[in-house]
C-alpha cells in the first residue's frame, strides 16, 4: 500500500486562457513560479484553497503529480482539456450545405 501525502495549496485562474490553472503552495506565493508561466497569469484570480490528498483524486489531474510539483518546484500548471474536436474540423453532412 503506498503512503499517504498530503499538500496544501491555492489555486488560480488566469482571464487569458479558459482552462488554465496554477497551484501554488500558499495564496499570493508566486515566487518559485517562472516569469514565462506568470506571463500567462499577468492578473492571476483565486479560484480556493485546497487540502490535497492521495485519498481524495483530483477531476482532471493526477493527484500524486500536482503534490510532487508542489513540493519540488513550488508550483504546478494545470493545462487547458484538449478538445476533442475543434469546430474547424467538423464534417457537416451534405443535407446542410446550402
Amino acid at each position: 500500500m503506498s503512503e499517504k501525502k498530503e499538500q496544501s495549496c491555492a489555486i488560480y485562474k488566469t482571464k487569458k486562457r479558459d482552462g488554465l490553472y496554477l497551484y501554488v503552495t500558499e495564496q499570493d506565493n508566486f515566487e518559485d513560479v517562472p516569469e514565462a508561466v506568470m506571463k500567462q497569469f499577468p492578473a492571476p484570480e483565486h479560484v480556493f484553497d485546497l487540502e490535497l490528498s492521495t485519498e481524495r483524486p483530483l477531476a482532471r489531474e493526477d493527484v500524486l503529480l500536482v503534490i510532487e510539483n508542489l513540493q519540488t518546484q513550488g508550483f504546478h500548471l494545470q493545462m487547458p482539456p484538449k478538445m476533442e474536436d475543434p469546430i474547424d474540423t467538423i464534417t457537416l453532412p451534405d443535407s446542410l450545405h446550402g
